[in-house]
């Protein structure tokens, strides 16, 4: 009697002999080709993995195992993204330190992905908040400082009184923080800073050397927003102070009818009237509770409100009113940006709203029109102020002394007034960014401690090496300072002391790094984790660099990514690594969603909690502890095993695209396995070679590793379904096309591959078992299904000789008597598509 598919028993004994072997273990092999393959690692939360987060590490863990098939020598390791906001507040909460706290999370996760087989190196795990790496990552900061690139300076933070911490952009919505959604405020702080901005120009340019997805490319190129304009002087009409405005479109000067100030510019105060101080103040309260990113979507309403001050237009003189707008940033630019409706839709669209003038500024090139518009009625709207023009055109409106621009197409306009606000020092030749300095401090606990050292007459040192790692005290306390100061503050102890080198009096740095810290270079450690005399070998840079592959979510396209980026190439400034880039080929996997169940008075229910759907809000959401439709990987390994929760994930859709989850359908997947099992174990096993066979086997061989190079993993299961419906119905099943068939199921689903690996008579794992070489004669069809027509009528299908020419098909297709009973009339030509039709013209 044949057994039966058992993935609890065949799982455990697979992953304790991986274990126990430690058949991934990696070490550099010269020999070899290499393969780095990496994920995003992870935050490990006390809620743990749901199957959410596996879709990732399924995909990195089939390439891996996949290469290794292939012939390379890969690095495929895990860590913990382990110091952070999050681990702090509960600390706070349940009185637990966040060591005890991270530990127990670190090992729920390990144990979470060995139960899933992934294939990673155990031996290169690394924690950003062990000690004997963030050695490294301050020593990291040790070279920016000692750059440059590393500074203090006060500025407007989002700072959050609650939590007592500065918070990223990232970390705020809506006003309130993500983390507790405490209310946050704008304040001046004095932080440490990194100078990202220095090496804008490399980090937009090298983009070209990548091959991310264009959207995420784009994303960044956005977010780093270079431009080329001019800056323009108006001046104020009370104080007489200049308002410095940057345009990137000096030709629409004559357009412009009013500036925007940011909330926050100095000016602000001084200018604002007496009637119109009360409307000022309440709209800077309201903006103080904004983050940067949401003031500046683009998608949100242009609002404002005006100062009562009037400017003067810098060519013609005209009165122009001053206001301000929370779209507009301080740190951004000047502060100011001047209002030209006549050429920017939502200037448009907020003097539609506060009924002020339009100046247009182009006569339209009509020939960019949407299809079915009018040219004349979009021509008069546009010259009557009615309706604002960006595209390209005439310049008109725009002649004042000897600045005339009237006449120019747009590239023209723009140089002729960039040279004559140069000439007329009113202006200048400028490049500008929307990157900002990177905030680098936290007022928090739980992170790596700035290792910098302040002296009473204001100078500053940074820790050598040998003064590394700085650990910080251990704390009862973690909670922050009403001031904004760190709670490292409170442990006067560990601030004040005695420098050894200089013998000065000294106080340490409270301020903790963030948590994006850690994660900018973790990838390197992972090369050469155990190193206890450097961060990493030139040796293990040289061998594992750059990641051939990198997998994570959509969300870190920007800010991860952008940090790490600066870090390496600093890093390879000074000769440390030897790659520009860190990351040459990355992919985001979709986000998996699931049905979650509001309360309509806040709150959500758990799934299993819901008797009726009625009264409630019910969505398809990205999981979450919070909105309690997560789904745990355990649950699921339970009942299905962890080689069909493995399928599930990848058949469920493209990689890259969101999924919906649902439970019941991963019976699919475990049917599909006990299928595989039930046809190794049959007694139609032979090792007689079988040419129907061969050619289902090299076939399913073909499409399967297409499938996995391309990411293309859904299609790849689908292949194999295919396989196994066509395969089974056959007489034999000869052990070299089955051996095959393992071989393509193996990446996919690891213990069923090496158990039935095994059961087919090989001894050693399949894991660096080479995949055969595809035999091009079985994946050529020997005959040709050809639709015959006559007159563009179906007369008939034919098998007939595969590849033959026109003339060749032509004789055989007319003498068939379906054929040539239509044919009297004689043939006036024939439309030929190779292997697949044949349609005769006749005489009618």
């Amino acid at each position: 009697m044949n057994p039966k598919y058992d993935p609890r028993h065949i799982e455990k004994k697979w992953q304790k002999i991986w274990k126990e072997k430690k058949t991934f273990k990696t070490e550099i092999d010269k020999s070899k080709p290499k393969y780095y393959v990496l994920d995003m690692f992870p935050y490990p939360s006390g809620a743990g993995l749901h199957v959410g987060h596996v879709t990732g590490y399924t995909g990195t863990d089939i390439i891996s195992r996949y290469k290794r098939q292939k012939g390379f020598n890969v690095l495929h390791p895990m860590g913990w993204d382990s110091f952070g906001l999050p681990a702090e507040q509960f600390a706070i909460r349940t009185g637990t330190h966040p060591a005890v706290t991270t530990r127990q999370n670190i090992d729920t996760y390990r144990r979470q992905l060995e139960s899933l087989g992934f294939s990673y190196d155990w031996d290169r795990e690394i924690a950003t908040s062990d000690p004997t790496y963030y050695k490294w990552t301050q020593w990291i900061f040790t070279i920016l400082f000692e750059k440059g690139l590393a500074y203090e300076a006060e500025i407007q933070v989002n700072y959050c009184p609650a939590l007592g911490t500065v918070l990223a952009n990232e970390e705020v919505e809506a006003g309130v923080s993500k983390e507790g959604g405490y209310p946050v405020e704008r304040r001046p702080l004095r932080q440490w800073i990194l100078k990202i901005t220095a090496y804008a120009d490399r980090l937009l340019a090298d983009l070209d050397l990548l091959d991310w997805p264009d959207h995420l490319k784009k994303l960044q190129s956005n977010w780093i927003g270079r431009s080329i304009g001019s800056t323009v002087a108006f001046v104020e009409e009370k104080t007489h102070e200049p308002i410095i405005v940057f345009t990137t479109r000096p030709d629409t000067l004559f357009g412009a009818t009013y500036l925007f100030l940011a909330p926050e510019h100095p000016l602000v105060e001084k200018i604002t009237t007496h009637d119109r101080r009360f409307d000022v103040d309440e709209y800077r309260k309201k903006t103080a509770s904004k983050n940067d990113l949401e003031r500046t979507d683009l998608a949100k309403e242009k609002t404002g409100v005006w100062t009562g001050a009037y400017a003067r237009h810098p060519i013609t003189g005209a009165k122009i009113p001053v206001w301000i707008a929370d779209y507009v940033l301080s740190g951004y630019g000047t502060g100011a940006v001047m209002g030209v409706p006549g050429g920017d839709q939502r200037d448009f669209e907020f003097v539609s709203i506060y009924n002020l003038p339009v100046v247009p500024t182009y006569d339209p090139d009509l020939s960019q029109l949407k299809m079915g518009e009018d040219p004349e009625t979009v021509r008069r709207e546009v010259l009557e102020g009615r309706r604002c023009w960006d595209g390209e055109g005439t310049v008109i409106n725009s002649h004042h002394g000897d600045l005339n621009l009237n006449g120019l197409q747009k590239e023209a306009a723009i140089e002729a007034a960039i040279q004559w606000l140069e000439r007329h020092s009113k202006g200048s030749r400028t490049v500008n960014y929307k990157l900002r300095d990177w905030l680098f401090s936290r007022q928090r606990y739980w992170g790596e401690p700035i290792p910098i050292l302040h002296f009473a007459d204001g100078s500053k040192r940074a820790l050598g090496l040998d003064e590394l790692p700085l650990t910080p005290p251990h704390l009862e306390d973690f909670k922050p300072h009403s001031s904004g100061q760190s709670p490292l503050a409170k442990e006067r102890g560990w601030v004040e002391v005695t420098d050894p080198k200089t013998g000065k009096k000294a106080l340490r740095e409270t301020n903790t790094m963030p948590q994006w810290a850690g994660s900018c270079w973790y990838y390197l450690r992972f090369c050469d984790p155990t190193n206890k005399q450097a961060a990493w070998s030139a040796e293990a840079d040289k061998y594992w660099m750059p990641v051939d592959l990198y997998v994570g979510g959509v969300e870190h396209a920007v800010l991860h990514l952008l940090y790490s980026r600066f870090w390496h190439k600093v890093l390879f400034d000074c000769g440390l690594v030897h790659t520009p880039e860190p990351f040459m080929t990355l992919r985001n996997q979709g986000l998996v969603t699931a049905r979650s169940y509001k309360l309509p008075q806040g709150g959500y229910l758990h799934p299993a909690d819901v008797k009726s759907e009625e009264g409630l809000i019910v969505q398809m959401e990205k999981m979450s502890k919070s909105k309690l439709n997560g789904v745990s990987p355990d649950e699921i390994i339970e009942e299905f095993g962890a080689d069909a929760l493995r399928l599930y994930e990848m058949f469920m859709g493209p990689f890259e695209r969101e999924k919906v989850w649902n439970t019941d359908a991963v019976t699919g997947c475990r049917r599909f396995l006990n299928r595989f099992y039930d046809m190794v174990h049959s007694d139609k096993v032979s090792d007689e070679p079988s040419e129907e066979a061969l050619k289902l086997a090299h076939r399913l061989l073909d499409k399967v590793t297409q499938g996995i190079e391309g990411l293309q993993f859904n299609t790849a299961i689908a292949h194999m379904m295919e396989f196994i419906n066509a395969f089974i119905p056959l007489p034999s099943y000869p052990r070299e096309c089955l051996k095959i068939a393992v071989q393509m199921l193996y990446p996919f689903a690891p213990h069923i591959g090496e158990e039935l690996w095994q059961n087919l008579g090989e001894k050693e794992t399949i894991t660096f078992a080479p995949i055969p070489q595809v035999i091009p004669k079985y994946l050529i069809d020997e005959i040709s299904t050809y639709v015959v027509q006559i007159n563009g009528k179906l007369r008939g299908r034919f098998d007939l000789p595969k590849d033959k020419s026109e003339r060749e098909i032509l004789e055989i297709v007319r003498t068939q008597p379906e054929v040539e009973k239509y044919l009297s009339g004689g043939i006036v030509k024939t439309v030929f598509v190779p292997n697949k039709l044949l349609n005769i013209v006749v005489k009618s």
